[in-house]
C-alpha cells in the first residue's frame, strides 16, 4: 500500500526552498499573520520544520508595504541574497483586487539569517496595478523575472509575465505577455495566473503555475520554451491545456500549488514544494485559514522530457 504524504512544514502557504552552495536549504514563506518575511535554513530538508525561524523583517504599521505582506522567495542574484515579495497599502480593495505590488530586500551577509537588510524597494514593472509571485532565474548569463499581475482590459485577476533584468532589483525592458486564465481549469471561482516556478532540464525552460480561487479548485499548470530559444518572444511558449497538478479528492489533498522547485540532498533529484489543505470547509474568511500546508515530493520525468509530478498525496 502506497503510504500518503503528511505536511513537511505546516500552515505555511506558498512554500520556497533554496539549496545553496554553503550545503544549506533556506526556506521561506508566506506566515499566517502575513506581517513579517521568516526564514530557517537546514543541512536537510527533513530538518527544516524544527530550525530556528528568524523574522528578518517586520512591515510597517503603515505606508505602501504595510499589509498582507505574500509569497516571498529567496534567491542568490549576483553575489548577494534578495527577498522578493508582495504587499498591499491598505486593506481596501480596488475593482475587485487588493492592491499589492510587488517588492524587493537584499542583504550581502553570507548567511541571510543574520544579516542586515535593506528597506523594500518597489519593482517597478511599468504597469501600475495588482501584482504579486515574483520569481527569477538566469539563464545564459541573462537574468529574469516572472511574475503575475492584473493587465487592464484582459479580463481576469492576473496573468504571467516575463522580463530580462538590469539588476536583481530592477527590470529591464518591457514586460512579455506568457499567459492569461482562460481555461477551464484555470478560471474556476477566481480567473488567475499566479505563482510561477522555473525548472530547467533536459533542453527547456519549464514555468509551472497555479490557476482558479485558492481553495479545491486551485491546480497547476505548465508553459515551456526551448532552451535555445528567445525567451522574450511569446510564441516561443507553449502552454498545457491540461492542469499538470491537482486535487486529489479520494486522498483528500486539497488546492495543490503556489509551488516552488528545489534538489534532493543527492544533488540529482528535483523536488517539487507545494502547499495544500486537508480539508475543504473552510470556515470564515479563506484568506485568514492558516492551514495550507508545505509538502515536498519528487519530480519524475516523461520519455520525452517533460516533468511528471503525479497525485499531491503520494511520492509516486
Amino acid at each position: 500500500m502506497t503510504e500518503l504524504l503528511t505536511p513537511l512544514i505546516e500552515q505555511r502557504a506558498d512554500p520556497y526552498i533554496h539549496k545553496h552552495t554553503d550545503g544549506y536549504y533556506y526556506f521561506t514563506a508566506s506566515v499566517p499573520a502575513y506581517d513579517r518575511l521568516e526564514l530557517r535554513r537546514a543541512k536537510t530538508i527533513a530538518e527544516l520544520p524544527d530550525a530556528e525561524r528568524v523574522a528578518v523583517w517586520h512591515k510597517p504599521d503603515t505606508g505602501p508595504f504595510s499589509e498582507l505582506i505574500w509569497a516571498p522567495e529567496i534567491h542568490f542574484n549576483q553575489g548577494a541574497w534578495y527577498i522578493y515579495f508582495a504587499a498591499a497599502p491598505t486593506r481596501e480593495i480596488k475593482d475587485g483586487l487588493f492592491q499589492h505590488r510587488m517588492y524587493v530586500v537584499s542583504t550581502d551577509a553570507a548567511n541571510p539569517l543574520e544579516g542586515e537588510w535593506t528597506e523594500p524597494k518597489q519593482i517597478d514593472t511599468g504597469m501600475d496595478t495588482f501584482c504579486l509571485d515574483a520569481t527569477t532565474f538566469t539563464h545564459k548569463d541573462q537574468l529574469y523575472y516572472v511574475w503575475a499581475q492584473k493587465q487592464n482590459g484582459i479580463p481576469g485577476n492576473s496573468n504571467l509575465y516575463i522580463a530580462p533584468m538590469d539588476t536583481p532589483d530592477a527590470i529591464a525592458g518591457e514586460p512579455v505577455l506568457l499567459t492569461i486564465p482562460e481555461l477551464e481549469w484555470e478560471t474556476r471561482g477566481f480567473m488567475v495566473n499566479e505563482g510561477p516556478a522555473v525548472l530547467i532540464r533536459n533542453g527547456r525552460i519549464f514555468i509551472t503555475y497555479s490557476g482558479s480561487a485558492t481553495d479545491e479548485n486551485y491546480c497547476m499548470g505548465i508553459i515551456w520554451a526551448d532552451q535555445d530559444a528567445d525567451l522574450l518572444d511569446p510564441k516561443s511558449w507553449t502552454k498545457s491545456q491540461k492542469p499538470v497538478f491537482q486535487s486529489d479528492m479520494d486522498n483528500a489533498i486539497y488546492g495543490p500549488g503556489h509551488n516552488s522547485f528545489t534538489v534532493a540532498e543527492d544533488g540529482k533529484t528535483d523536488m517539487l514544494v507545494y502547499h495544500a489543505r486537508t480539508y475543504t470547509e473552510i470556515e470564515g474568511d479563506p484568506l485568514w485559514n492558516p492551514d495550507r500546508h508545505t509538502f515536498i515530493k519528487p519530480v519524475k520525468y516523461d520519455a520525452d522530457g517533460f516533468p511528471v509530478f503525479g497525485k499531491p498525496s503520494m511520492l509516486d
